[in-house]
C-alpha cells in the first residue's frame, strides 16, 4: 500500500510529489498527460523558469523525481475511487488496482470553449485568460476582452497596469448602465453583438467578427470560458464543492484537506479564481506537506 495516491500529475501533483519523496513516503502519481496549459507556448511568471515551454518544465521535474525511490509515475487515468481515511482504494484505466492511506486529488479543470469558429484554434496564442502569465509580453499594445459578466469589470480595472487600450466585446451579454458609463469614463470602447467567428494572425493577433456586420482586430484577446473539473472523482466521493463564475470548484481548509478526512486537493481543482503555475505548486507542496504530517504517529 502507498501512504499517497496523487491523481494528476501537472505542477501541483509533481510539487506535491516532490515534498512527499523528500520525506521517503511511498508515492504513485497517476496523470494522463493533459495539462490545461498544453497550449501555451510558454509559461510566465514561475521563478527561475520564466519564459519556459510548460511541457518543458514538466518533463525536468519529472526527471527530477527519478531521485527518489519512494515515488513512483504512472501514465494512467484514475477511473475509481473508493473507501476512508488509511484505506482508500483506486482502480486505473490500466485495471491496476492501488490502495493508499491519504490521496491528492490535482486532476485539474477542463475550459469550455463556446462553439464559435476560431476559438479553440486560437486558445493559448491569440486568446489567453490571465494577465500575470501573457500581460507583459503584450504590454502597451491594443486588448479585447471577451465580457462574461460582472467579474469582467474587476478584469478592466486590473488590465490598466499593462495597457491604455482596450475594447469590450459585449457577446451578446446585457452591461448595466452603471458599468457602461465607468468604462466610458475610462475611454474603453464596448462593442456590442455576438461574436461569431475569431481569425487568429500572426503573433498574438485576432480579428473578432460579430453578428452585427463588424469585425475589430486585437493584438491579443482575453476571454475567460467556464470551466469543469477534468475528472467526476470528487463527485462519486460526495466532497463538498464552491460555486465561481467560471465554475465549481472543491472545498478545502488552509492545508488543503476537503471535506473528507484524508483527501486533499491542490492546483486549478481547488482553486480556480487565481490559476497559476506558481500557485499551483505552491498549493501542491502544502497538500503534500499536509498529507505527510497527517501521517505522523
Amino acid at each position: 500500500m502507498d501512504d499517497v495516491i496523487i491523481i494528476g500529475g501537472s505542477f501541483a501533483g509533481l510539487a506535491a510529489a516532490l515534498q512527499l519523496g523528500r520525506a521517503r513516503r511511498k508515492v504513485t502519481v497517476l496523470d494522463t498527460g493533459l495539462q490545461r496549459n498544453r497550449f501555451a507556448g510558454h509559461s510566465h511568471g514561475l521563478l527561475g523558469h520564466d519564459h519556459k515551454p510548460p511541457l518543458d518544465i514538466l518533463a525536468e521535474a519529472r526527471q527530477q523525481l527519478t531521485r527518489y525511490p519512494t515515488v513512483r509515475l504512472v501514465n494512467a487515468r484514475a477511473d475509481s475511487v473508493s473507501g476512508a481515511l488509511d484505506n482508500f482504494s483506486v482502480l486505473t484505466g490500466n485495471d491496476e488496482s492501488l490502495g493508499a492511506r491519504r490521496l491528492i486529488l490535482s486532476y485539474g479543470v477542463a475550459d469550455q470553449m463556446p462553439d464559435v469558429p476560431g476559438f479553440a484554434e486560437s486558445w493559448g496564442t491569440a486568446i489567453v485568460p490571465c494577465p500575470y502569465c501573457d500581460g507583459f509580453e503584450v504590454a502597451g499594445q491594443h486588448w479585447g476582452l471577451v465580457w462574461s459578466g460582472r467579474q469582467s469589470h474587476n478584469y478592466v480595472k486590473l488590465y490598466h497596469d499593462w495597457t491604455d487600450r482596450l475594447t469590450v466585446f459585449a457577446d451578446g451579454h446585457d452591461i448595466p448602465l452603471d458599468i457602461r458609463a465607468d468604462l466610458a469614463g475610462r475611454n474603453i470602447a464596448v462593442v456590442d453583438g455576438r461574436i461569431i467567428e475569431i481569425a487568429k494572425n500572426e503573433g498574438h493577433t485576432a480579428t473578432v467578427y460579430l453578428d452585427i456586420g463588424r469585425n475589430v482586430a486585437v493584438d491579443i484577446l482575453f476571454a475567460h470560458p467556464r470551466n469543469k473539473p477534468s475528472a467526476s472523482l470528487h463527485e462519486s466521493l460526495g466532497l463538498a464543492t464552491v460555486d465561481t463564475p467560471l465554475g465549481i470548484a472543491l472545498k478545502v481548509d488552509e492545508r488543503r484537506e476537503t471535506s473528507m478526512p484524508g483527501i486533499y486537493a491542490a492546483g486549478d481543482l481547488a482553486n480556480p479564481l487565481m490559476a497559476s503555475v506558481t500557485t499551483a505548486i505552491s498549493y501542491g507542496a502544502t497538500a503534500g506537506i499536509s498529507a505527510q504530517q497527517s501521517m505522523l504517529v
